[in-house]
């Protein structure tokens, strides 16, 4: 730069108020950035739930009752939700395809199917 213009007695802002802030001015070392999740333990040692009465709902005592509609019934074979039931196998399946595949598979794989859904029943 010029000796003069280094020497000279202008004042100039710190800050303009058209520039962005850099980083590292707005966080100092050390400093959190962005937003601190708490986890659910750190909100239960933060607040004191011992002090609740106990018919009153927090974090601890969360309950809800049985739902009012009906579950909802899944393939048994892909795992998309279920229309229709084989009533050869009780096997539950989402579309033609998989039926296809139901009537094809043997027994023992049926039985197993069975069993994993808790519906387990000897077929003959």
């Amino acid at each position: 730069m010029e000796p003069e213009v280094v020497n000279s007695e202008m004042l100039l802002p710190q800050n303009f108020s058209f520039k962005k802030v850099q980083m590292g001015d707005k966080y100092p070392k050390g400093h959190a950035r962005g937003r601190h999740w708490k986890h659910l333990k750190q909100i239960l040692q933060a607040e004191n739930y011992q002090l609740y009465p106990t018919d009153e709902p927090n974090y601890l005592n969360i309950e809800t009752p049985p739902s009012m509609y009906p579950s909802k019934k899944f393939c048994d074979i892909t795992g998309f939700e279920a229309s229709y039931m084989d009533p050869r196998t009780n096997l539950r399946y989402a579309n033609p395809e998989v039926f296809k595949r139901v009537r094809m598979l043997p027994n023992e794989h049926v039985q197993r199917y069975l069993s994993l859904r808790n519906a387990a029943v000897i077929l003959r």
